[in-house]
């Protein structure tokens, strides 16, 4: 089975991670693919402060493996952060700082707590930011991802954060939802993978079983990077793009900012409604291109295992191609 050095400095079996992606992730899912010897990563950026202690407490509940949790450093709250460092997460990841934002000290504080330091970058000065302010790992995050991206596909991002922050470990991000991928993020130098989409669509996932669904019947074609979410849910990011599905709710305001912006508080209810209803047309549902290879909703911890057997039968056979389930088209 696929191990590489990475495996060892973070506690787990197989290099692969789950993306800590907010609302996406749950103490469920984040157990599941710790207990399948992978690293689950809870997002808290948005978990109010009095709910931290219980959700990092039902993952201790479900697993005794090491786990991570994620933050968004230009959004950070001292109490928020202190609140998760009294858990003793094993790993504090961190993504989208400000760019005039002093990465060290955050940095510093979760090591002296006891975790190692995983942070995520969508281009070469930031994983230099990053390095230089003390972190462990670096993850290159190409814009095929769902979410929040930059502009760099991940085929020419990794080697170059491999060449740039070496000898740091680098995991690879977007685009990847296989063995396959687990397998070219390895050939391009980096020592595992970061993987968010495919999570999404599995029994452990907390988002609506109906977002679950467009993911499985998604071609991958049908994403689209813009700033829509963002404008609609009043919350810019710091140098990122969002990608989501283009749908009734993208399309009527795509090229219509300006409008947007005018009606914020109105397009932010009707995203939020969207979502309880589980409404597919009518809200924001962010995924990954990696879509197209996601043929049906499967068990997370079935997932890491698969993923890291394809990885070490495609490596050991000289990347020969494995034969893989097609995606039914509707």
């Amino acid at each position: 089975m696929i191990h590489t050095p990475v495996c060892d400095l973070l506690g787990i079996d197989v290099p692969i991670v789950l993306g800590g992606m907010g609302t996406g992730t749950s103490p469920a899912l984040v157990a599941a693919v710790c207990e399948a010897g992978g690293m689950g990563t809870q997002g808290l950026w948005s978990a109010p402060l009095a709910e931290i202690p219980k959700i990092l407490g039902e993952i201790r509940r479900l697993t005794a493996r090491p786990f991570a949790v994620n933050f968004l450093l230009f959004l950070i709250k001292e109490d928020t952060f202190a609140a998760a460092l009294a858990e003793k997460p094993a790993v504090v990841a961190f993504a989208w700082p400000r760019g005039d934002q002093d990465l060290r000290p955050w940095i510093d504080k979760a090591q002296a707590a006891g975790a190692k330091v995983m942070f995520q970058c969508h281009e070469v000065p930031l994983a230099l930011r990053a390095k230089a302010a003390g972190a462990d790992v670096i993850v290159a995050q190409g814009s095929e991802g769902g979410g929040h991206v930059g502009w760099m596909g991940t085929l020419p991002l990794v080697p170059m954060m491999v060449d740039a922050v070496s000898p740091l470990p680098v995991l690879a991000a977007g685009g990847i939802a296989d063995g396959r991928g687990v397998a070219a993020a390895l050939a391009l130098g980096a020592q595992g993978a970061l993987i968010g989409t495919r999570f999404l669509a599995t029994p452990e996932s907390p988002i609506p079983p109906a977002f679950k669904d467009a993911i499985v019947a998604s071609d991958g074609h049908d994403t689209v990077l813009s700033e829509v979410p963002d404008i609609a849910q009043g919350q810019v990011w710091p140098g990122a793009m969002a990608r989501s599905l283009r749908n009734r709710f993208i399309d009527k305001w795509a090229g219509r900012e300006w409008a947007l912006r005018q009606q914020q508080a109105e397009a932010k209810a009707e995203v939020v409604a969207a979502r309880l209803a589980g409404d597919v047309e009518n809200g924001v549902l962010f995924f990954g291109q990696d879509a197209g290879l996601i043929p049906s909703i499967r068990p997370a911890g079935e997932l890491v295992r698969q993923m890291a057997e394809e990885a070490t039968r495609i490596l050991g056979g000289g990347l020969a191609q494995p034969a893989v389930a097609k995606k039914s088209r509707r």
